[in-house]
């Protein structure tokens, strides 16, 4: 399996770009205090730097990764609370406002501008499905997709960085890119994230493999949110007893021990076990 970040390309698509395009309002589960770091300070652009999830039902999220992961929740709004760990914010439970929305969990990376890189995705073949947003002079979101299709968020920081808390059990560990053109994918996110991932001292939090080697071929290209566990399989018995189930079984990685899981409302996101 090719879990490694993307090879960088021959060289960089064009860094600029026009500026709009067809979406709806920004998404609801913003960043909360805390920030990228315990300094709070933004973390470098293409880190995943924030995650959340939509749900038919918030209050059936807050009881399950609170009796999966320990999270606590604090009420933002009555349709999104932050999850807590450790005293750091680790992701948003968001009430999805359409029932046509799936029940997805989205990974957002970090960016010093996102109009500019808005620009930079169309140049690049990428979507942008919501333009930069402002939120309550927390910072600006955006929602976007890769040349295939698969959907990812961008964060500039404002008052709040994102993770508060990261690395650690309970917390989010790692973010896989399943593509169908593996070649596609490692031109557009290291023309767009080069230095994340290739830069002096970067340790990304992100790779990519194919589908067809986890998910079936059909399966359309994604990002998976890794949150890690200290034991995968006590992880896997609290699944179970929680009304969630096995999508994929326990397999090693160059990055670790990984089950792929849904919570009781289908939304899908994956262990670790470093």
């Amino acid at each position: 399996m090719a879990e490694n970040p993307p090879s960088p390309p021959p060289s960089p698509p064009p860094g600029d770009g026009a500026s709009g395009a067809p979406g709806g309002g920004a998404p609801g589960g913003v960043p909360s205090p805390g920030g990228a770091g315990r300094d709070g300070t933004a973390l470098p652009e293409g880190v995943p730097c924030w995650t959340d999830v939509q749900l038919p039902d918030l209050e059936a999220g807050k009881r399950f990764y609170g009796g999966l992961f320990g999270w606590t929740f604090e009420e933002v709004s009555g349709s999104v609370a932050w999850a807590r760990s450790d005293g750091g914010a680790v992701a948003a439970l968001v009430r999805k406002r359409d029932g046509r929305m799936p029940t997805v969990w989205t990974v957002y990376f970090a960016t010093p501008d996102a109009a500019a890189l808005a620009g930079r995705i169309r140049a690049a073949g990428g979507q942008v499905i919501v333009p930069p947003a402002p939120v309550d002079g927390l910072g600006v979101t955006m929602l976007a997709a890769d040349p295939e299709g698969a959907v990812f968020g961008l964060w500039q920081a404002g008052t709040h960085s994102g993770f508060g808390s990261r690395h650690r059990p309970g917390s989010f560990a790692w973010a896989q890119l399943y593509a169908r053109d593996t070649a596609t994918a490692n031109t557009f996110y290291t023309g767009l994230f080069h230095d994340a991932l290739f830069g002096p001292g970067a340790v990304p939090d992100f790779g990519r493999a194919p589908v067809g080697e986890v998910f079936p071929a059909e399966m359309p290209p994604h990002f998976l949110v890794h949150f890690g566990v200290e034991d995968v399989g006590a992880a896997l018995e609290a699944v179970g007893r929680l009304g969630g189930r096995v999508r994929v079984p326990p397999f090693e990685t160059s990055y670790g021990r990984v089950v792929v899981v849904a919570d009781d409302q289908g939304a899908s996101f994956a262990l670790l076990r470093r």
